[in-house]
């Protein structure tokens, strides 16, 4: 347990991952905490959902090696991580199984190993993306908040770029390299590729997300006598003294963990300039395609699928290999505007033409349709110099939310690391 600071009343304001690491954290410094959910369950956009007979989420995440944070959470609430996840080493293969694939050990060596292994590319395109690599170490991975991605690696090979940057890019940033901020790219590839042994690791969720995280987390809030509010959308944060009022309750002490739109209405009158800076993020949708063909397995739980105005997926998920459906298949369409323009029909119906072509024999029965599911506003758009809104909001009142200012792009690590955060800055 963390050190115990002076007991207050803490009020926790939205249960997705970020608010569920911020009711932990206050618990775990022995404040009493309420936790107030718009909707009728836990998770935020990380979470299941019913889909009759077949275990679905409104989006495909996974975690990887450097995610210690979250990992940290996961065990302080009892889940075992080596049952929850299928762990293994990095690897961005096609179905063809051409791509890259890291070693355990020590990341450095294995980045390197992986990029001279890799056939698909001539010998001078490895060599380069190495030089960069080592250019970018050498650096510190920094550079100036005003680079893209597509400039930080122009002079790469065009190769690299389609076969390594780029999905890397979409699939942590969801943001496409030609709008993506290189700084939080390059943080990311430090902390996930450079920090230590396996910090670079997959790790594919065996369960559904809501089994993964918010299911454990409402058992172990409610063991320690946390109220959990569901259902309950805020209508309003007002200052008393130095105390917070919610809807006519009194507390001590407020982590707004809602979306950055709705932190946006509630700070509207208390801090005009914060909820400006909220309310201007710009967003990025993320299409997930649920197809199923009974008896299919694919090489890898994982597979990278190159996209184009064609084909709209850049992943596909075995979910029969994490404990899902036998042949079910997750097609995950990041930065996803121009399919959703097209339509989400159209963009079912070009992943089912997609995967004909891209898995052929790997497919067994018929190829069919079980769900499309969108997340319109599933990340904030991660471009060059974006102002995202503090932690600190008004002396009692913090911010909590992957699109909080820090250093990692919307993934599941900034959302729980920003949640302790909030609570830290007043414990």
């Amino acid at each position: 347990m963390t050190p115990k600071s002076a007991s207050r009343s803490v009020a926790v304001i939205g249960g997705g991952w970020a608010g569920l690491a911020a009711a932990v954290e206050a618990v775990r410094h022995g404040h009493v905490v309420t936790v107030f959910e718009m909707a009728p369950q836990l998770g935020g956009r990380a979470r299941g959902v019913d889909a009759a007979d077949l275990a679905l989420d409104n989006g495909q995440h996974i975690l990887i090696g450097a995610y210690v944070d979250t990992l940290e959470l996961l065990h302080t609430v009892g889940v075992s991580v080596d049952r929850a996840f299928l762990r293994a080493p990095l690897c961005i293969a096609d179905p063809n199984g051409v791509g890259l694939r890291l070693a355990g050990g020590a990341p450095i060596a294995a980045f390197a190993a992986a990029v001279l292994r890799q056939r698909s590319w001539r010998v001078r395109d490895r060599l380069a993306l190495l030089a960069a690599a080592t250019h970018w170490a050498l650096r510190g991975f920094r550079c100036h908040r005003s680079l893209s991605v597509a400039k930080l690696t122009a002079r790469l090979p065009l190769s690299v770029r389609n076969d390594l940057i780029d999905p890397l890019c979409v699939a942590a940033l969801n943001t496409a390299a030609s709008d993506a901020s290189a700084a939080v790219f390059l943080r990311v590839l430090k902390d996930a590729l450079f920090s230590g042994p396996g910090s670079a690791d997959l790790l594919l969720p065996r369960a559904s997300l809501s089994a993964l995280l918010p299911e454990p987390t409402l058992r172990w809030l409610a063991s320690v006598g946390a109220r959990l509010q569901l259902q309950h959308r805020v209508g309003s944060v007002a200052a008393q003294g130095t105390s917070w009022i919610i809807d006519g309750e009194r507390f001590d002490r407020v982590v707004l963990a809602t979306t950055a739109t709705e932190a946006a209405r509630l700070t509207a009158t208390i801090a005009p300039e914060w909820s400006r800076t909220a309310a201007a993020l710009r967003y990025e949708p993320i299409v997930t395609v649920y197809l199923r063909s009974v008896g299919a397995r694919l090489p890898d739980p994982m597979l990278a699928l190159r996209a184009d105005a064609r084909w709209p997926a850049q992943f596909v998920f075995d979910r029969g290999q994490l404990g899902g459906a036998d042949g079910l298949l997750a097609f995950v369409v990041s930065g996803a505007q121009p399919w959703v323009d097209r339509g989400l029909e159209a963009t079912a119906q070009a992943a089912m033409d997609q995967a004909r072509e891209a898995l052929g024999d790997h497919l067994r029965g018929p190829l069919q349709q079980v769900r499309t599911i969108i997340e319109k506003r599933a990340t904030f758009r991660c471009t060059p110099g974006l102002q995202r809104p503090a932690t600190a909001i008004a002396p009692g009142l913090h911010a909590a939310g992957d699109y909080v200012a820090g250093p990692y792009p919307a993934t599941l690590e900034g959302a729980v690391r920003s949640g302790l955060q909030a609570v830290r800055a007043f414990s």
